[in-house]
């Protein structure tokens, strides 16, 4: 087996801060988002990644929280947002935490495999980009969503709303590391 190289070890450190606040959520809140539609969790993908930029643009917060948590917000949305449409929505909350907690576990494992796996291929080059595009990325993803959401999914090309969740966890987790450097 390999050694860790430096990326992995920054990604499953931010991923395990995303874990930890998202098993906290989950104890306040239970599985909530369950409830809520493809759409309904697109839009709140957008929100976070808008406030990203605004606050990119405006360089101030004036409810005083700034751009790392809402890459935070970003990864743990993605990743219900695969759970989502692996299990599909519901009315009521129909999963205990634990069993949240093991979906979890499994997409960001999966999130983490790609980002390997890309990473070797683009050789690093998430280390020579501005956060702003990390941001532009995601908007732009969130637009690829909404656009297959609106044709019901029927693709003739592209990767699937599946491909663009895991992009944006990937893109926010390198927002989150390069922020904290």
């Amino acid at each position: 087996m390999s050694e860790k190289t430096n990326t992995e070890i920054q990604f499953e450190k931010v991923m395990e801060e995303c874990r930890t606040l998202f098993h906290n959520k989950l104890h306040d809140y239970g599985a909530s988002w369950r409830i809520l539609r493809p759409s309904s969790l697109t839009d709140q993908l957008f929100i976070k990644a808008k406030r990203i930029r605004s606050l990119e643009i405006k360089k101030e917060s004036l409810v005083g929280e700034g751009i790392r948590p809402e890459f935070v917000a970003l990864i743990n949305y993605g990743i219900v947002g695969l759970i989502q449409l692996e299990k599909g929505y519901v009315d009521q909350v129909d999963m205990t935490p634990d069993e949240a907690m093991a979906l979890y576990d499994e997409h960001a494992k999966e999130a983490l495999d790609l980002m390997l796996k890309k990473n070797h291929d683009y050789d690093e080059a998430w280390r020579s980009m501005r956060v702003s595009s990390y941001t532009d990325f995601i908007l732009t993803k969130i637009q690829r969503i909404k656009e297959i959401e609106d044709i019901q999914g029927a693709t003739l090309v592209s990767e699937g709303i599946d491909a663009n969740y895991m992009d944006i966890i990937n893109y926010a987790v390198f927002g989150a590391i390069k922020l904290s450097e």
